[in-house]
């Protein structure tokens, strides 16, 4: 069972009253751990606007103490303290991969030397006389770094590391080798013209033809997921390689890769292009992606998240496989970019996976108290918002409406099938029923082999793909429909079943249209419009007729609305 600290009950985390008693005890919290603290951050609210410099320094001062208070509101400090310890545990790789691999190595020892070298033999000679009959990255990361405080006195073992690592980068056995780690790889240069296919050229009986390389093959097997992503290891690895520039305001990953301002407009912004003509924005949303790195890499899980959920909130439907704005427009340029999407997704499994995780993420949307413009949601307006479409415009939508004090309905064309009421407080008749707490977050999840279509989500369920989670459109779901002041039908086509007449005949205030912006695919070749061709437009599911809306209400949405709809 799910206790929480300071007096609190689990549904009034769901409640706009409990959430400000929640940020009263957070704010009594960072006053008694660091007095400047509390008033310097309450002067950030009050603020009408922020320089973006001080406000990252703000909040990653503050961001330590929320992870304490999180820990403690949810009684995981053993299992928070043990994933902190995971990230310190791993930082010697990183540091040598740095100094020592990346700066000494690499440059020290040419690839021409480096190819003479027996790399096996340097291997089992540190692995028997230096590193206790095991090698690993980890534990030759750590033995460097031991030798590197007394250079002097470790100088042999220093030069036999040195070859070793220059062995693994340069030479294509050593590459080969070590391709499962992190410690030994370098950043590639970037080719522009061969970012997308790695192939192989091969002339069989005189004809030219281009394969991708094997090590690039994933296979697919039947609907189950074929990219996982990254451990901890990668994700920190990624962390690391970026070079936290928000403090020089060079973060063009969030703010995009800007052109200098000329004499004549010294204050128009405008963006550079890559060599394919792409406009280098950045991240849409402007996360501050190199604060949640800093966070991140110093093992500081929750808040890492917290910082993501300031701009991101719907995170679990971006991040790996899903969008790179900000990995084109990183400051590296010449060489590979910072794997972003990587870390974030990572960030936000390894919050999901502590105990009561998604309840921390689920949290993190209503307060956030490193949201200095919104930590808590506005009170009620009495506003009504129905929204059509329930993709990732629909949904992220709600989510700000609803944290602005609007109620909103969402419907969708698909059938939206029911969740467990437990987890979504909604009961098969419609009714709202109590919410339990959700230790671990793998009860929420299904093998995409034996997933059905849940029909929440848009696009067959945000694209028809194998290589990202659709467990997280559940995840997704569940931080809408646990709000009372939301609810959403499935089966429901805006302009057949409802009309722009029937919502405003309903009550609702504004209608918001999420229903996708691009126009018909129409293939330009010939006879592709002839009789008896199709496209996949003439497969989508037939208009319903209308029905009547009915005057009373046999659910719990704060509105009239028609049940049989």
């Amino acid at each position: 069972m799910l206790k929480l600290a300071h007096g609190l009950s689990f549904a009034e985390l769901y409640e706009r009253d409990g959430l400000a008693r929640l940020d009263a005890a957070f704010l009594d919290h960072l006053g008694a751990a660091e007095s400047a603290l509390r008033p310097q951050l309450e002067a950030a609210r009050a603020a009408a606007t922020l320089d973006s410099k001080a406000e990252s320094a703000l909040i990653l001062e503050i961001a330590p103490h929320l992870d304490d208070f999180l820990a403690e509101l949810f009684g995981i400090e053993t299992e928070f303290r043990t994933l902190a310890s995971r990230h310190n545990e791993l930082a010697p790789l990183y540091s040598v991969k740095r100094q020592f691999v990346q700066r000494r190595a690499a440059n020290k020892v040419k690839p021409e030397e480096a190819a003479k070298l027996d790399g096996p033999a340097l291997e089992a000679g540190l692995k028997e006389n230096h590193l206790d009959g095991r090698f690993d990255e980890l534990t030759f990361a750590k033995k460097v770094a031991h030798w590197l405080a007394d250079e002097a006195g470790h100088a042999a073992q220093l030069d036999t590391a040195m070859k070793y690592a220059a062995w693994a980068l340069h030479t294509p056995a050593g590459r080969e080798h070590v391709k499962a780690g992190v410690l030994f790889k370098a950043p590639a240069k970037i080719d522009p013209h061969r970012l997308l296919v790695h192939a192989q050229k091969s002339d069989r009986d005189g004809v030219v033809t281009y394969t991708i390389r094997p090590e690039h093959i994933r296979r697919r097997k039947g609907f189950a997921l074929t990219d996982p992503g990254t451990d901890l290891v990668g994700a920190l690895d990624q962390a690391n390689y970026c070079i936290w520039c928000h403090t020089q305001g060079k973060d063009s990953c969030s703010k995009g890769l800007r052109e200098k301002s000329s004499a004549e407009m010294p204050k128009k912004v405008t963006f550079k292009k890559s060599p394919f003509g792409v406009t280098l924005a950045g991240c849409p949303l402007e996360e501050k992606i190199s604060e949640f790195h800093t966070l991140k890499a110093q093992g500081n899980a929750l808040s890492a998240l917290a910082v993501i959920v300031i701009d991101n909130p719907m995170v679990a439907a971006t991040g790996h496989r899903i969008c790179n704005d900000c990995m084109k427009a990183c400051i590296y340029q010449k060489q590979e970019p910072v794997n972003i999407p990587q870390i974030e997704t990572r960030t936000l499994k390894d919050v999901l996976e502590l105990p009561w995780g998604f309840e921390i993420y689920s949290l993190l949307t209503r307060w956030n108290p490193l949201n200095f413009r919104r930590p808590l949601p506005q009170p009620a307006t009495g506003y009504k918002v129905l929204i059509a479409g329930m993709g990732p415009a629909g949904f992220t939508l709600a989510h700000y409406l609803m944290n602005e004090g609007h109620a909103v309905a969402g419907i969708d064309g698909l059938k939206i099938e029911p969740l467990p009421g437990g987890f979504s407080g909604i009961d098969g008749d419609g009714s709202r029923v109590p919410v339990e707490p959700i230790r671990d977050v793998h009860t929420l999840y299904e093998t995409l082999d034996d997933r059905v279509m849940a029909g929440f989500g848009g696009v067959a369920e945000y694209g028809i793909t194998v290589r990202w989670d659709k467990n997280f459109l559940k995840l997704v779901r569940l931080l809408l429909e646990r709000r009372a002041q939301f609810a959403m039908y499935g089966g429901v086509r805006f302009g057949g079943t409802v009309t722009v007449e029937d919502a405003f005949e309903l009550g609702f205030d504004h209608v918001a249209l999420c229903m996708g912006a691009g126009k018909p695919t129409v293939l330009d070749i010939p006879n592709g419009l002839a009789r008896g061709v199709r496209a996949a437009s003439d497969f989508s599911s037939p208009a319903r007729p209308r029905r009547t809306p009915s005057p009373t209400c046999s659910c719990a949405c704060p509105w009239w609305w028609s049940a049989a709809a």
